[in-house]
């Protein structure tokens, strides 16, 4: 099981290879070496940066559209993440409904979210970014009685919603099994919304695109703080902008004045060797839908291109003051655990070598609620929040933020997460404090019911807190 010392990730490691063969994904574009103005600065180079210089560029190609990175585009979540370009959303339709202004606007925003998954495919297609595009759908399966009841709860509650059967449908144990023969499956769900995706290959392609089409991407170029239309850098030099977008997602909190928006929280991956064919007919996954499965401390999968199996879960510490740190990309124990999900799921894998393991951080809002929008008084817009669940909602983001910054009125800028505010998170120790009590009670929620057979009255209630 010996694994590549330091991958970012399997996916930036197949960009470097095709590029360089450093096996670093590092980027090459220069920095940032003197003071300069532009009509929009953004801050990030993952997805939600990149898709909204796109949507921007494309809307008006005079605008002066600068993107600023403190690595390499790509280098965080949208370089690491499982490759799940879906119409999630962190926060359910019930609870969308009750913050958000309404069963007709929560409506709204997921049918936006389907349709994004289309957008994206759409996208890539027309601008020639090859990222291993496969819209397969996903299965989420249900192997014991009690998360065959969630699977049933969750189809219900689309249904109350006015979503049918050619959004997600009820899966028997042999329909189940038919698209991933895991252990023990009883049933689960299907939906068609998700694309499995090289995420790298994704941010990078799209960085090229942006970049012809006139904005200007600094990478090496770290970014201390945003005020008033003033974006400052860590080497000295400026951008003063009519309009400033922060899209630094997982990152946030290493800017000053944001410390407290998003929690940075790890999420980890393995994937094993590319598989032989007979290793994948046990296995199914003959779309390359990606997989789940309705445990409540998450695990997530796709089958590659190339017929590796990329599997991640969660599991991983919140780190004390927010802290991100190259060395919390790993995590022995978290990565033994994931390998051991992965396999008490297809037994078949026991034997198979793992060559890839890594880590990254993902943001998560105070209330898992995720937000797209624009103040004008401070200049300053932003898109983030997402738990996770990014891949998708990036593109919808980054669209909506060209319609705001551009002052259009649009659907997309009357959907219920525009100019949503989240609450802070709380101050150290209490952060901490709250982060690792809702690990521990997911973690210990999954043992309580496996030994009682009942479900868990501890994840119900701490299930209020989050996106439910």
């Amino acid at each position: 099981m010996n694994t590549v010392d330091g991958s970012l990730s399997l996916w930036l490691d197949q960009v470097a290879g095709s590029e360089s063969g450093s096996g670093s994904g590092a980027g090459t574009r220069t920095p940032l070496d003197g003071d300069i103005e532009a009509d929009v600065a953004v801050v990030g180079a993952g997805y939600t940066g990149l898709w909204t210089a796109y949507y921007l560029a494309k809307a008006d190609p005079a605008l002066r559209i600068v993107v600023l990175e403190k690595e390499f585009a790509g280098f965080g979540a949208s370089g690491r993440n499982g490759g799940w370009c879906s119409a999630l959303f962190p926060s359910s339709l019930a609870k969308v409904a009750k913050v958000g202004g309404g069963r007709a606007r929560a409506v709204a925003l997921q049918r936006a979210m389907n349709a994004t998954v289309d957008e994206v495919g759409r996208v890539v297609a027309a601008e020639g970014v090859e990222c291993h595009w496969a819209k397969g759908g996903t299965v989420v399966l249900a192997r014991t009685q009690i998360q065959y009841e969630r699977a049933k709860a969750a189809v219900a509650e689309e249904r109350s919603f006015g979503f049918g059967e050619e959004d997600i449908r009820l899966l028997n144990r042999a329909e189940a099994a038919e698209m991933a023969a895991a252990t023990d499956v009883l049933g689960g769900t299907y939906t068609p919304h998700c694309a499995a995706i090289q995420p790298a290959m994704l941010a990078r392609g799209l960085a090229e695109v942006v970049e012809k089409l006139g904005v200007r991407l600094y990478e090496g170029t770290a970014v201390t703080a945003i005020r008033d239309g003033v974006v400052t850098t860590a080497r000295g030099p400026r951008v003063r902008a009519a309009k400033v977008v922060r899209a630094t997602e997982g990152y946030t909190s290493s800017i000053a004045g944001f410390g407290r928006d998003v929690a940075p929280v790890y999420s980890l991956m393995v994937a094993t060797e590319p598989l032989p064919d007979e290793v994948w007919d046990r296995i199914g996954l003959a779309r390359r839908q990606t997989f789940s499965d309705f445990r409540h401390l998450i695990v997530y999968g796709q089958r590659t291109a190339d017929g590796r199996l990329a599997f991640g879960g969660r599991g991983a510490p919140y780190h004390f003051g927010s802290r991100i740190e190259p060395g919390f990309d790993r995590d022995a124990r978290v990565h033994g655990e994931i390998r051991r999900a992965l396999v008490g799921l297809f037994p078949v894998l026991k034997d198979a070598e793992f060559t890839h393991a890594w880590g990254g951080a993902l943001g998560v809002p105070r209330d898992w609620f995720a937000s797209v929008g624009y103040d004008p008084a401070r200049r300053l817009a932003w898109a983030g929040g997402y738990v996770g669940d990014g891949v998708g909602a990036t593109n919808l983001a980054g669209r909506t933020l060209a319609d705001l910054l551009t002052g259009r009125d649009t659907e997309l800028t009357r959907l219920p997460w525009v100019n949503h505010r989240s609450r802070r998170w709380e101050p150290e120790p209490l952060r901490w404090l709250g982060a690792t009590i809702g690990l521990r009670t997911m973690d210990a929620a999954d043992a309580e019911e496996a030994r009682t057979g009942r479900p868990s009255v501890r994840a119900k209630v701490f299930g209020r807190f989050l996106g439910h």
